[in-house]
């Protein structure tokens, strides 16, 4: 039996990418990204509501998010789901993110579509889940997950 983990989304960086090193120097940026969705309700009120999600970005791709993106650009991510959990304090904790394959800057504040500002890398810069270790503060609430 066949399986799919693909994710597609496009969406608004709710902060400027934090950018760390791995002790082995894999730059690692972590993108929150901000997602609208439109709907009416069966009573005819119009609603919005946004979903907030973690995206991973690994390598040269994630340096080059953490060098031209910032709070508010909107993106186009392609990746996949990584379910991690860890424990902390003798409490499990688990986080569901995207591990971003691909990330196109879509819109440049204040102008027109930047022509041709994608970044791609290849699959095998991500290393291992086991090989990630543990980072602190992240602004959105999830302070305690690691890499």
């Amino acid at each position: 039996m066949a399986s799919v983990n693909r994710v597609l989304l496009m969406g608004n960086l709710t902060r400027d990418p934090e950018l760390r090193y791995i002790p082995n120097g894999t730059a690692v940026a972590t993108l929150g990204l901000a997602v609208n969705s439109n709907y009416t309700t069966p009573a005819g009120e119009k609603k919005e509501e946004v979903c907030f999600v973690r995206v991973v970005v690994w390598g040269k791709q994630g340096e080059n998010c953490s060098k031209y993106l910032t709070k508010g650009r909107q993106v186009f991510v392609e990746g996949r789901l990584i379910y991690r959990s860890w424990e902390k304090d003798g409490q499990t904790r688990s986080i569901l993110e995207v591990r971003a394959d691909r990330v196109q800057f879509l819109n440049r504040p204040g102008g027109p579509p930047a022509a041709g500002a994608e970044t791609e890398a290849p699959a095998e810069e991500a290393p291992a889940e086991a090989e990630a270790p543990a980072v602190a503060a992240s602004p959105e609430g999830t302070e305690d997950v690691p890499f």
